[in-house]
């Protein structure tokens, strides 16, 4: 069995009164992009910190593979690490940054740096005090997927990116899952977690409140169905998964759908339906639906 790229155990924080992660038992499976989700104070920040040894728990444990996350030195041997504020070094050129960057860590395949450098559009000439915010997270992002360290570490890594350099990050993204690493995002953007990670975690107020694939997830929760219909309305009354049903029209009903579809789709079949439509939740709906909801 694989062991895992990050486990925690009853991994707490507190801050005097305020807990900011209550006994977090989270496993993310080595080769996988995972997404962790949450508004700021949902303990993110606080949990990488942990990871990283840049804060001590107040109690619980947590491993970066093998390693106790408490050996500093032992753990970031496995880790890439880009922060949501990156800070250069001012008189160092970005050439000179990410070559320094590359030496600290087990390689780095230049070749692909190289061609990360002119897909993310990035002059590396220009000292870091030139850089603005979203060139100095070129750089970070440039020499963390360039390093072959089996695990990258992202928070809120494209907040200051435009959205073409958004696409850069996701495609790649894509191809460190392709090389056997592990990514562990932590982010707000909805859209771009769904669109590159296996499976999701959402914090809410320093708990966990799921963890599942963003497939999983959205078939947790309710998707709308709007069906026209030639004569005969379908009868969907008692079907499972169906719910709030209402007439939208001569002709046509709307109604919720939870679970598998099958059984709604038998009862529709017993009628000539003239079109049908189903509207899947979106990963920013079901996040909402979690954090409107006073527990789960």
């Amino acid at each position: 069995m694989a062991v895992p790229a990050i486990r925690t155990a009853g991994l707490t924080k507190r801050y005097g009164p305020l807990c900011a992660l209550d006994a977090l038992d989270l496993t993310v499976p080595a080769g996988k992009v995972f997404g962790f989700l949450g508004p700021n104070g949902a303990g993110k920040s606080t949990t990488i910190r942990m990871l990283l040894g840049l804060a001590r728990p107040t109690s619980g444990r947590a491993w970066i593979f093998d390693a106790d996350a408490a050996d500093v030195a032992a753990a970031h041997r496995s880790i890439a690490y880009v922060p949501a504020d990156v800070a250069l070094w001012p008189a160092l050129t970005g050439a000179e940054a990410l070559e320094l960057l590359g030496r600290l860590g087990p390689g780095v395949d230049r070749v692909y740096r190289d061609e990360l450098v002119d897909r993310f559009a990035l002059d590396p000439s220009k000292p870091g005090r030139a850089y603005s915010t979203g060139n100095r997270q070129k750089v970070a992002l440039v020499a963390a997927f360039a390093t072959r360290v089996p695990l990258l570490v992202l928070d809120e890594p494209t907040s200051g990116l435009d959205p073409l350099m958004e696409r850069e990050f996701q495609v790649a993204v894509a191809q460190a899952r392709e090389r056997g690493q592990t990514v562990f995002l932590s982010s707000h953007q909805l859209a771009e977690v769904e669109a590159v990670c296996d499976q999701v975690a959402i914090l809410r107020g320093g708990r966990l409140v799921e963890v599942a694939g963003v497939a999983e997830l959205r078939r947790l929760h309710r998707s709308q169905v709007e069906v026209s219909f030639a004569e005969v309305a379908p009868d969907l009354s008692g079907v499972a998964g169906v719910e709030t049903v209402e007439q939208v029209g001569p002709a046509r009903l709307r109604f919720t759908l939870t679970g598998p579809p099958a059984p709604a789709l038998r009862a529709l079949s017993a009628v000539e339906v003239t079109a049908l439509r189903i509207h899947e939740p979106t990963l920013e709906e079901i996040f909402l639906d979690y954090y409107q909801q006073p527990s789960r």
